[in-house]
């Protein structure tokens, strides 16, 4: 007897099978048709995949677009400086009020699994303190990890340092930095030392925006690569943007990846926002920004795809699909062989989840029993036509179910025929 059990959907790797659950946990993938639940929905036809994951986003600003002013410019910096303004007039209940929107727009798209910065450049702490009554309010149905973010640089800033340790004893998850924005190079690789130093001293992960630039010489992923092998944080180390790697000379990069395959640092480039706010001071030819991820993953580097931004001083757009930034990612990275869009679903899952440290994620017996159906055939599909969310388990809880969105075709001297909106395996 199960307490649900999900009827004939397609797995990701194309196996068709029931997922029996109990409780929070999945509990069988084999044929259960004679088997008992409580509840048995139908997926036949759909895909049933783990839920989405985004290891990279910014819940402190997210929503607040317009607050004081708009980014004129779509540069960086300007962003940079408008979230300066906005520290000074934001309050706590509103960035937990934005928090708990934008986490509403999650677990209705199947997004369960995120990791948010969270500035610590700000002496009140107040948007560290909100996402952590965030984090508690959506455990039921979101894994938030929050990254101790030094937003204006640990070094550049007077009390950066102090506050990012404040942050995490108050139980911030990960350690995260910005040494491309100190104010030298030298700054920038020693705040890299200092931070996975506090890392390796906790037992911390480390989530690092790294080289976030169009400039060739920044080169602070080479440092964050040396220092998780000499503190030993193979495996629990991330660098995120890593977009001067985009215009890096090919002879550094092809002595670059191999160091960092062999400290096992992961990759996170955000494709949305890269392309958006990077090459701004080009003419044509223009660079894009995004980080060498064929190259990476040539040399078994994990590499995953971030949203970072929803409607927030850097990014006007966005809606919490990570299905849009994995769509984007494909076609910035040109990854539009059948392998290749099928690792681009991927990324948005298990890549993610692992560069995560999600032990208890996946569709296999004994994991947390979260998952989505859409209404797609396939990966492939999915990425495609970025479909309705049929259905989010969370924790063996249905949280969202959404009725298939079909739609009557009626042309003149045709006769009237209903047409399913999105999937063609039907």
């Amino acid at each position: 007897m199960f307490d649900l059990i999900l009827k004939g959907g397609t797995l990701p790797d194309g196996r068709t099978a029931d997922i029996g659950i109990t409780g929070a946990t999945i509990t069988a993938i084999e044929d259960l048709s004679s088997a008992e639940a409580g509840e048995v929905i139908d997926a036949s036809g759909d895909l049933v995949s783990p839920p989405l994951v985004d290891p990279h986003f910014h819940m402190d600003a997210t929503l607040s677009y317009g607050i004081p002013r708009i980014n004129a410019s779509g540069t960086l910096l300007e962003g940079i400086g408008l979230w300066g303004e906005l520290k000074q007039v934001m309050q706590p209940d509103e960035i937990k009020a934005r928090a708990l929107e934008y986490c509403d727009w999650a677990a209705s798209l199947g997004l369960l699994c995120i990791r948010s910065h969270v500035d610590t450049c700000h002496d009140s702490l107040i948007g560290v303190e909100a996402l952590l009554e965030v984090r508690k309010e959506v455990a039921d149905y979101i894994d938030l990890q929050l990254v101790a973010f030094p937003q204006d640089g640990l070094y550049r800033d007077p009390t950066a340092l102090q506050n990012t340790i404040r942050a995490l004893d108050m139980g911030v998850d990960v350690v995260g930095g910005i040494p491309h924005f100190e104010r030298t190079m030298a700054d920038g690789a020693r705040s890299v030392t200092a931070l996975c130093e506090i890392a390796a001293e906790r037992g911390l992960m480390v989530d690092m925006h790294c080289d976030e630039t169009d400039d060739p010489h920044s080169r602070h992923i080479e440092t964050l690569a040396y220092e998780t092998q000499r503190l030993g944080l193979q495996g629990r180390v991330a660098g995120s943007h890593l977009t001067s790697m985009h215009s890096m000379d090919n002879y550094y990069v092809s002595k670059l990846l191999p160091l960092m395959a062999e400290a096992e640092v992961a990759a996170i480039p955000n494709p949305l926002i890269n392309i958006v706010l990077q090459g701004r001071h080009d003419t044509y030819p223009k660079r894009r920004g995004l980080t060498r991820v064929k190259e990476m993953q040539a040399m078994g580097i994990d590499v995953g795809w971030g949203q970072d931004c929803v409607m927030d001083p850097w990014y006007s757009m966005g809606t919490g699909d990570m299905l849009d930034v994995a769509f984007m990612g494909l076609h910035v990275a040109q990854m539009t062989s059948p392998d290749e869009m099928r690792r681009c679903f991927d990324m948005v899952t298990n890549v993610n989840a692992r560069i995560m440290g999600l032990e208890d994620y996946g569709l296999r017996v004994g994991a947390k029993a979260s998952m989505v159906v859409l209404d797609a055939g396939n990966p492939i599909e999915a990425l495609r036509l970025r479909p309705d969310r049929l259905c989010v388990i969370a924790s063996g809880k249905v949280i969202s179910r959404q009725s298939r969105n079909d739609a009557r075709l009626d042309l003149p001297g045709r006769p009237a025929s209903i047409r399913r909106r999105h999937s063609a395996h039907s």
